[in-house]
């Protein structure tokens, strides 16, 4: 009978314990997610790279090669989402800037620059959180409404990381199709774009490398 009890206690004991390591990982989450969302939100660039993944950093350094070494052919393959990024750079940043960054400098200068906007996350939070070991999805909140929509998260260095490339094939059908409704083909829209976002008319030679 004592040892019956016995297990049973250490068995409740495993299962509390667990049970509040897991709640506690919740917490931490949301708290990345806060606090990046904070960062934007001040344009605290140093900040916000501390609550991003190594993929969300590697996208942005392979934005970053394509930028400089893609050709006309090569960009126009690409899907809507990195086209536009590449245009956006060339478009807005000097030649000079595009040579001295590296992923980590394009994603800072990005948010300085407001390519990382505000309004991605300003009435945004993360609800529900489903963790696996060092990985877990984090459903998106949009003005208190659950969204079907969730962020994967990495645990990074002890800290639990945002990849914000998750929701990138989301994005891109939801882009592809305001172009379609926009009547334009896809380089006139992102053209169109640019000129508003910008208020500079982009030219040709956002097609070239940078060399």
């Amino acid at each position: 009978m004592k040892k019956l009890l016995l297990l049973t206690v250490i068995t409740f004991s495993a299962f509390t314990t667990g049970n509040a390591q897991s709640t506690d990982q919740t917490e931490q989450v949301r708290m990345s997610f806060g606090k990046y969302k904070k960062a934007i939100l001040n344009d605290r660039d140093e900040d916000a790279i501390k609550y991003v993944d190594s993929k969300t950093i590697d996208y942005y350094s392979d934005i970053l090669e394509k930028t400089k070494h893609a050709d006309s052919a090569e960009v126009n393959t690409l899907g809507i989402l990195d086209k536009l990024m590449i245009f956006s750079i060339r478009h807005r940043t000097s030649r000079e800037d595009i040579l001295s960054f590296d992923g980590e400098g394009l994603f800072k200068y990005a948010i300085r620059k407001g390519m990382v906007g505000k309004s991605s996350v300003a009435k945004n939070e993360i609800g529900d959180v489903k963790i696996e070991g060092s990985s877990a999805k984090g459903q998106l909140i949009v003005n208190g409404q659950a969204s079907p929509v969730y962020f994967d998260f990495f645990c990074e260095d002890g800290i639990w990381k945002i990849n914000l490339t998750s929701i990138f094939p989301l994005s891109e059908v939801a882009f592809k199709k305001m172009q379609v409704e926009s009547g334009m083909d896809e380089n006139e829209f992102l053209f169109n774009v640019l000129e508003i976002v910008s208020g500079k008319k982009p030219g040709y030679e956002i097609w070239n490398k940078i060399e």
